[in-house]
C-alpha cells in the first residue's frame, strides 16, 4: 500500500455511507445497494495493498462498484420482474415523493447514463473523476450526461419538481 493511502478500514468507515447512496441510486433498491457496496468493497479489499496513489482510491472503489453493478445487470442477477411500483425506502430527504420520482426517472435511463448522472450530480464528481471511475473518456461522460439530462427534462417524470413549478 502506498504512502498516504488510508487503510481499508479507515476508508470504509469514512466513505461507506456515500457509497451506499450511490449504489442505492444505481439500483433503486436498499437491499441491492447494500449487496452492491459489500460486494464491491470485498473485491477492493483483496487488492487494497496494491493501491499506490491516494488520489486513485475513490476512483478505484467507484469503478469497482459500477463494474459490479453492470455485471449484475448483464446477468440479471436478481431474477426479479420490474413493476410500476417503487418500493418504499428509508427517509433521507424531506419529501418521499421527490425521492420516489427521482428513482423512477433514474430507472428509466440506460444504465450508462444512469451511472454518469449518479456520479456527476449526486456524488458531485468532476467529469474527469467520473470518467476515471467509469473507465470512459471525459467526452463520453459529457455526452452521456447531456443525453441523460435531455431525457429527464423531456420525460415528464420530474415535471412536478422542476424549478418554478412550486404550487
Amino acid at each position: 500500500m502506498g504512502r498516504g493511502v488510508p487503510s481499508f478500514e479507515e476508508y470504509v468507515a469514512a466513505r461507506s455511507a456515500a457509497l451506499w447512496r450511490s449504489a442505492w441510486l444505481l439500483t433503486g433498491d436498499r437491499h441491492r445497494a447494500e449487496d452492491l457496496v459489500q460486494t464491491a468493497l470485498m473485491k477492493c479489499w483483496r487488492r487494497w495493498d496494491r493501491i499506490d496513489d491516494p488520489g486513485a482510491v475513490e476512483a478505484y472503489v467507484r469503478r469497482t462498484m459500477v463494474t459490479t453493478y453492470t455485471d449484475w445487470w448483464r446477468r440479471r442477477w436478481n431474477g426479479e420482474q420490474p413493476t410500476d411500483e417503487v418500493p418504499e425506502v428509508a427517509a433521507t430527504s424531506p419529501d418521499p415523493g421527490v425521492r420516489r420520482d427521482v428513482l423512477v426517472a433514474l430507472a428509466a435511463l440506460p444504465r450508462g447514463q444512469r451511472a454518469v448522472v449518479v456520479l456527476r450530480y449526486f456524488d458531485d464528481l468532476t467529469e474527469a473523476q467520473a470518467a476515471t471511475a467509469l473507465g470512459i473518456s471525459v467526452g463520453t461522460v459529457k455526452s452521456q450526461a447531456a443525453r441523460a439530462l435531455r431525457t429527464l427534462r423531456t420525460s415528464g417524470l420530474l415535471d412536478d419538481h422542476q424549478e418554478g413549478s412550486h404550487d
